[in-house]
């Protein structure tokens, strides 16, 4: 959408100057429901037809995915469902990251992209994003409060305002800070549900 006021600025350059095709080619959207596309696994990794095979099974490799797309009938050819019910949305989530890994882009949004999926491919999701988006700057919406505590910087919203905007450490150092609550309410929650279990 077109700014209603102020300005967005990337790496210097202000967004609203620059085509919507250059725009849209530097960032990726992990949202919380991953899309995939009615066609192939390739089809949905390369749409445009910019990168050799090679590529492919490389960014589905640091995905931790290549094993099950290898083990497809078809492989890169194996055909996706529409909304890409034959995977599970794991494996929907890590497709769509082997699709923006690919992409190279400067700016990753990680909308919720692990809320809806269970915790060991949330810590392979977790692992791509520290070893192959360094290099880029993410912007991650969380509930999860234990992904994001390693980022440069938390903003924490209240009713769309800012009300904390600090590095992980300096919030969880002061105690009164809203995130520092959310995450002692958080590990509470944890630690009563291991008591449940015995």
């Amino acid at each position: 959408m077109e700014l209603d006021g102020g300005s967005i600025t990337i790496d210097g350059i202000d967004i609203s100057t620059i085509g919507l095709e250059d725009l849209r080619s530097k960032l990726s959207i992990i949202p919380q429901d991953p899309v995939l596309f009615v066609g192939t696994v390739r089809y949905n990794l390369n749409p445009f037809g910019l990168y050799k095979d090679k590529c492919l099974w490389e960014a589905l490799d640091k995905c931790h995915i290549k094993h099950l797309i290898k083990s497809l009938e078809g492989q890169l050819n194996a055909p996706i469902a529409e909304n890409g019910k034959n995977f599970s949305v794991g494996e929907r989530q890590l497709l769509c990251m082997a699709r923006a890994l690919l992409r190279q882009s400067k700016i990753l949004v990680l909308d919720e992209a692990t809320a809806a999926i269970d915790t060991e491919t949330d810590s392979l999701l977790q692992e791509t994003i520290k070893e192959e988006f360094s290099d880029c700057t993410m912007l991650t919406i969380a509930h999860r409060l234990n992904t994001v505590v390693n980022y440069d910087r938390i903003l924490v919203l209240d009713n769309g305002k800012v009300i904390e905007f600090d590095t992980p450490t300096a919030l969880l150092a002061n105690r009164n800070s809203v995130f520092s609550q959310m995450m002692a309410v958080q590990e509470n929650q944890k630690y009563a549900a291991i008591c449940d279990k015995y």
